[in-house]
Order: structure tokens, then C-alpha cells, then sequence
């Protein structure tokens, strides 16, 4: 399986996790000139901005763990320009980091991290 191809895959497998555990799912890959957030949602009256990375194993170390200093920078700028985007002045906003395995065998597994890190 390609990158890209695992990819989606682990971003429909959280947005099904999110889902089931609460989250209402509002945008999959928001895209602006500053980058890209995989899924925004709101969750206990939070709009998250989640971040997901999906590996087949963890050969190359933790998904989560490419969730870098530089990434999270590139994630808080596009969550900020979404709000003054959109005239979202008021919301108590989270990043979430969702770390997805997805095995040649077994069952994949999924990792929510809420509040992984602040703006």
C-alpha cells in the first residue's frame, strides 16, 4: 500500500473513531495556502483541529511522533487562519493528534491524543 493510500486510509478509520467516540466531523482536509489540517470537529463544545499519522508499523517509530515543533507551528497557523477565515471569534479551540497503526494483519490500531498541543 502507497502512502497516500494509507493515509486516507487511517483518516477515514479516525474520522469513523471520532465519530463514534462524540466528535461531529465538520471538515476533512481544510486546505489553504498555509497548509492543511486532515479533520476539524467540535467535541464538548471545542472546535479540534486534528492532526492524523498513520504508519503500517512502528518500525519508524510512533506515528505521533512526526507530529514535530515545525508541524504543530503549520497546524496552529492554518487552525488561526480558519477562525479570522470564518469570523470565529469565540471558540475554546484543541489540537487533537490521532496515531494510527494499520498492520499487514490484524486489526488497525488507534490512538486519540486530545490536547496533544497548544497554540
Amino acid at each position: 500500500m502507497n502512502t497516500t493510500t494509507l493515509g486516507r486510509q487511517g483518516e477515514e478509520l479516525t474520522a469513523q473513531a471520532l465519530a463514534a467516540g462524540g466528535y461531529k466531523i465538520l471538515l476533512r482536509n481544510y486546505e489553504c495556502f498555509l497548509g492543511e489540517i486532515d479533520l476539524i470537529a467540535k467535541h464538548r463544545g471545542a472546535l479540534v483541529f486534528v492532526e492524523v499519522k498513520t504508519r503500517s508499523s512502528g518500525a519508524m517509530g510512533a506515528p505521533e511522533e512526526a507530529v514535530d515543533h515545525h508541524k504543530r507551528g503549520q497546524i496552529v497557523r492554518v487552525a488561526r487562519y480558519y477562525l479570522k477565515r470564518y469570523g470565529i471569534l469565540d471558540a475554546r479551540c484543541r489540537f487533537d493528534v490521532v496515531s494510527v497503526t494499520v498492520p499487514e494483519t490484524g486489526p488497525p490500531e488507534i490512538r486519540i491524543i486530545q490536547a496533544a498541543f497548544e497554540a
